[in-house]
């Protein structure tokens, strides 16, 4: 019997050794091994950096570095942003030089900032370099595999579905939308002010307006039904950007914690809440109300999930949610911030908010603009590219290597993630001049000044924002009828402090003094 239960078990035993040797291994060789080989070789090229800490790298020296900088708030409104919310950056450019690593746990980074390898690597190198696994993980409950943080051929698919329905008639479709729900923000901040309210934190309207038109125009529902999901989405971006400061492990996402039981809780019910609006729409092709799930972006992803084309790649209705994720956020997220950023320097810059509006009453006679005046506001969209210039939304661009590739006279080994500082990049006097950090949206009156000094708020090459032309088109709408309807000024109780939250955002708020020009 005893020899019997040896025969049974010594197999067991043996598969039980070899997992755990093999688990064992690539553990070792994920969090050591394979990040040291790749340090090895960058450091052959003469690319250095500072020296990691076990597990952590340099997490803790960044962590440590921007607490300082952004523990006092600005003395005044001063562009110069860079020391303040990349010092690591600062601190090592200048020891290391223009390519330095470093080492966010156990990820080995390369910061880069030479503008031809950038270009080389966001054209040439697009489909083998993406977004990392540490990057997923730490986003994977904020919008999960969404088109953000796709790769390969799962990117491409994703791209080629929601494309469409930033493009062409389509786009031009929506700009009935952003007129008619900006006119109701305005005629909200005209009531306010015939109540006597004369300051106004302008961050807070933007954020609402962005969000009503990015739930009317892809998602066909109303901001009331969809403010709960912004709310979610952005107590889970700070929850998430909190995260980003330690070391993910594999499987910490199970521990039974208060901060993982908060996240679990808070995406099961953003889910739940877009659950609801996909089920609206498949009960209404159902029972015969509609033969199509629609046309906008939500509708387009639920006919291509029904169509369950057989090339590799479908949709399932996690994917349609992480999508639905990273629309409603990033839709309106970052066209909130443009907005409020652009408010705040035309506030602090009367002449060009003369300027901009003088173009926009020659234009548009008053009224709001169509599709067509839009190309001849020349002055607004330079003043807002300076804007993109000088608070980009995103403060840098991450690009994983997923293959060994060439990169100008650099070797970049699998495994290696490059971040390209879009902050620092805006802001560098070698590239736009002595005048770098002062708003002059003059540099920007030449089509070819900006292409040539490396000018990349949406990213570019093939995996650029693929919104670009919607937020574009959105802000200028809005800017041009708020402008032509008010006059404001910076407040008096306006504090500036940018900080760092995922995206670049002003700390306090942006407050403003409101004067309707025509009482």
């Amino acid at each position: 019997m005893n020899s019997m239960a040896v025969v049974v078990l010594l197999p067991l035993l043996v598969i039980f050794l070899y997992l755990f040797v093999r688990v064992a291994y690539e553990t070792v060789s994920c969090y050591w091994l394979t990040p040291r080989r790749i340090g090895k070789i960058m450091e052959k090229q003469g690319v250095r950096g500072p020296k990691p800490r076990f597990l952590v790298g340099n997490i803790k020296d960044m962590a440590s570095l921007v607490a300082k900088s952004t523990s006092k708030d600005m003395d005044f409104i001063n562009h110069d942003i860079v020391g303040r919310l990349l010092p690591h950056f600062v601190a090592w450019s200048k020891l290391y030089g223009k390519r330095f690593i470093y080492w966010n746990g156990i990820e080995p980074r390369m910061c880069l900032t030479e503008t031809e390898l950038i270009k080389e690597l966001l054209s040439k190198y697009s489909t083998i370099s993406g977004k990392s696994w540490l990057q997923q993980q730490g986003s994977k409950h904020f919008i999960g595999r969404g088109l953000l943080m796709a790769n390969g051929d799962d990117w491409y698919h994703q791209r080629h579905i929601v494309a469409p329905a930033f493009m062409g008639d389509k786009l031009k479709s929506y700009a009935g939308y952003m007129v008619e729900c900006t006119k109701q923000m305005l005629q909200s901040l005209q009531n306010a002010v015939d109540s006597g309210q004369t300051e106004f934190e302008i961050g807070e309207y933007m954020t609402r307006l962005t969000a009503d038109i990015i739930s009317r125009t892809e998602f066909d529902c109303s901001y009331e039904k969809g403010k709960q999901i912004f709310h979610l989405l952005t107590v889970l971006q700070h929850l998430c950007a909190q995260a980003s400061r330690h070391l993910c492990l594999p499987g910490s996402r199970f521990f039974p914690s208060k901060y993982n039981r908060e996240i679990k809780s808070l995406k099961l019910e953003v889910e739940r809440l877009i659950m609801e609006i996909i089920q609206s729409r498949k009960d209404c092709v159902e029972i015969g109300r509609s033969s199509s799930y629609g046309n906008d972006l939500l509708g387009m992803m639920l006919n291509e999930m029904q169509r369950k084309k057989g090339n590799g790649f479908s949709l399932n209705l996690q994917l349609i949610m992480d999508e639905c994720k990273t629309f409603f956020f990033a839709g309106h997220e970052t066209t909130a911030l443009l907005l409020t950023w652009t408010v705040m320097l035309l506030a602090s810059n009367p002449s060009w908010q003369d300027k901009v509006r003088a173009e926009v009453n020659q234009f548009c006679n008053g009224g709001a603009p169509s599709v067509d005046d839009l190309s001849k506001l020349s002055l607004l969209n330079m003043v807002i590219n300076e804007s993109l210039r000088l608070y980009p939304p995103a403060s840098v661009l991450p690009r994983m290597a997923f293959e060994d590739i060439k990169l100008g006279d650099l070797h970049i080994p699998k495994g290696l993630s490059i971040w390209i500082p879009v902050l620092a990049i805006h802001h560098n006097e070698e590239l736009w001049g002595k005048d770098a950090n002062e708003f002059n949206p003059d540099r920007f009156a030449s089509k070819t000044f900006a292409p040539g000094r490396h000018f990349i708020p949406f990213a570019a090459g093939p995996r650029n924002c693929v919104g670009q032309a919607f937020a574009m088109m959105e802000a200028k709408i809005i800017l041009a009828m708020l402008i032509s309807k008010f006059s404001f000024t910076i407040s008096e109780n306006y504090h500036h402090a940018p900080v760092i939250v995922l995206t670049i955002k002003p700390k306090y708020g942006v407050q403003i003094c409101l004067k309707p020009l025509n009482p």
